[in-house]
């Protein structure tokens, strides 16, 4: 990887030394789940703001020259909740847009914390909205992944990870827009293997590695608010070339299934994008050979409690 694409650990760590003090360092535990070992879990959906998205909203505002219009930014909701609640703790204006897909809980945080735009059927009207207003307001953008600043800041996750766990062999990742995997592949830069997940009904990175570029994928799943933008992005998929291994695709009933999963072997909640690596490894889309080290990325728990009771 050459140019903009290149994201090198001493950048990641730079970013983490701005950020940390604004993030909780997330534990890892070890669960037993009956596969070939155990397997550990990142506990993302205990950091800020309910997911990872806060490692990279807050890179985004504390390593760039933000305007006086402030910031703006279309999610799904995850990456809204994280904006808003890194502008408000950085008294920076902001204002989010998200479609009607967004779970009532997200919309919720995100109304509480900043001005709020509900724009579309799906996170790429409200992408168009969003830009529109930057185009008028002179905010700046916030992109949801396909950002340098923003794959720099979820990279931390896998500095993290790094650091608490032993030498891992793989990591499995859920994959929306693909900031996440981006930032985690980036990291290990080809060390560990690392597989993306996605939901059977949002297949993007899938979508995208078959064409040979970005393109459009369907968008279908419980996942939807989380792991469905219209395709991955443009900066994100040379560093999916590059270091992730395989991704593989996992349906709603797996999903449901590691959610109950999580729940009663550990008592986590996970939003069902949270859940997909999980769901991978019981469903057997990704099966671990004998003894190896395998690390699952809980990403968030931004959701209405009454969905994990259903």
């Amino acid at each position: 990887m050459t140019g903009d694409t290149q994201i090198a650990r001493e950048d990641i760590h730079r970013a983490y030394a701005a950020i940390g003090p604004y993030l909780r360092r997330t534990p890892v535990i070890q669960v037993d789940l009956d596969l070939a070992g155990p397997v550990t879990l990142k506990l993302e959906q205990l950091q800020c703001a309910g997911s990872f998205k806060a490692r990279g909203a807050f890179t985004n505002l504390l390593l760039r020259d933000v305007p006086a219009a402030g910031v703006a930014a279309a999610s799904g909701g995850n990456h809204g909740v994280a904006v808003a609640y890194a502008a408000h703790r950085l008294g920076v204006p902001a204002r989010i847009f998200v479609p009607t897909v967004s779970s009532p809980a997200k919309v919720e945080r995100i109304r509480k914390l900043a001005d709020l735009e509900i724009a579309g059927d799906r996170y790429a009207d409200a992408l168009e909205a969003a830009e529109r207003w930057i185009a008028a307001s002179g905010a700046m953008s916030v992109h949801a992944y396909d950002h340098r600043a923003t794959i720099l800041g979820q990279a931390t996750l896998a500095l993290e990870l790094a650091e608490q766990t032993e030498p891992l062999d793989t990591v499995l990742v859920p994959v929306g827009g693909g900031g996440l995997i981006a930032g985690i592949a980036s990291y290990f830069a080809g060390t560990v293997r690392v597989i993306g997940v996605e939901p059977d009904g949002a297949p993007t990175m899938t979508v995208a590695r078959a064409a040979g570029a970005p393109a459009d994928a369907p968008a279908g799943s419980i996942a939807v608010d989380a792991l469905a933008p219209r395709r991955v992005g443009e900066l994100v998929f040379p560093i999916a070339q590059a270091y992730v291994r395989d991704v593989v695709l996992v349906d709603d009933d797996s999903i449901r299934d590691a959610q109950a999963t999580l729940w009663q072997t550990a008592r986590i909640a996970a939003e069902p994008a949270a859940a997909v690596g999980v769901a991978a490894l019981l469903a057997g889309a990704y099966r671990p050979a004998p003894g190896e080290r395998v690390a699952v990325v809980i990403s968030g728990a931004n959701m209405d409690p009454a969905q994990l009771a259903a």
